[in-house]
């Protein structure tokens, strides 16, 4: 053991032998008290302390790195609820216009939120999340505060398909506001909806509101469906293109009415079947 002992202060002697001076040196540097000492004693802590403010910025930077991580965390937490509370206050929004809708007093109707949206072919449709167990039934007006949105056209007990105004398969009675002309209003694809079987001899001008008429099987007379952007003789023909801009934007629908409105079943039954609506 000894003999390890030795070994290993031979291989590092030259080691001991500077930490012996170094000791050595440093208790006469302390015990000195000479003007030399003392000088040598200022530069080293004037050198020690320049040293430490031009460095001293590395632990505060380490710091700062920190403190800026917590605050990008924050700051992501803070917008999400700032999105969070955007889209609360413009839910609040649509649902006070929703309740301001007229007819809720002479209708009893059901509230329902779009889960689904179909608005790319010529039959597009919405799925609703309320159905049978809310009295939900197939033919039922399809409304929102701004005006006709479609019908019913399928039932489960929590859900319902509804065929919106831009499907090739609905037709609604409507007539003109201002005048009282009647039409049947169809769409043909696009943006806008047209009002048909109208003679070109008809008082019908740009920005007439055309609304549901008393003649309609399927809808309460006086919803809304649209303003008129356009009137065009159609050559060669009696009646004139009437196209609609449609109340309701498809795009942004979110909430809608179901008015629990049940057509007269012995007029549908006498009625011809394709005559006015579908």
């Amino acid at each position: 053991m000894l003999k390890r002992a030795y070994d290993i202060v031979s291989h590092l002697k030259e080691y001991v032998v500077f930490a012996f001076l170094l000791v050595v040196s440093v208790l006469l540097l302390t015990l000195n008290d000479s003007r030399q000492i003392r000088t040598i004693r200022s530069l080293t802590v004037i050198s020690l302390g320049f040293l430490q403010d031009t460095f001293g910025f590395i632990p505060d930077y380490l710091n700062l790195q920190s403190e800026n991580r917590i605050l990008r965390e924050m700051n992501i937490t803070l917008a999400d609820e700032v999105s969070r509370l955007r889209e609360a206050r413009l839910e609040n929004i649509r649902l006070r216009q929703l309740l301001g809708w007229e007819g809720r007093e002479k209708y009893d109707y059901v509230s329902a939120r779009i889960v689904g949206k179909t608005l790319l072919l010529m039959r597009n449709a919405i799925t609703l999340d309320v159905g049978s167990n809310a009295g939900v039934d197939t033919d039922m007006p399809i409304v929102t505060d701004r005006g006709l949105v479609g019908r019913v056209r399928a039932t489960s007990s929590a859900y319902s398909i509804g065929q919106i105004l831009l499907n090739r398969e609905i037709r609604v009675s409507a007539k003109v506001q201002r005048t009282r002309v009647d039409g049947i209003v169809r769409w043909e694809g696009g943006d806008n909806l047209s009002l048909t079987n109208v003679a070109r001899t008809l008082d019908v001008k740009q920005g007439d509101v055309i609304i549901t008429s008393e003649y309609s099987s399927l809808f309460p007379p006086g919803i809304r469906i649209g303003t008129v952007v356009r009137t065009t003789p159609l050559a060669g023909s009696l009646f004139q293109r009437i196209d609609i801009a449609p109340s309701v934007d498809f795009a942004r629908l979110e909430e809608v009415f179901v008015l629990l409105y049940r057509p007269d079943t012995a007029r549908v039954s006498l009625e011809p079947r394709g005559t006015i609506e579908r």
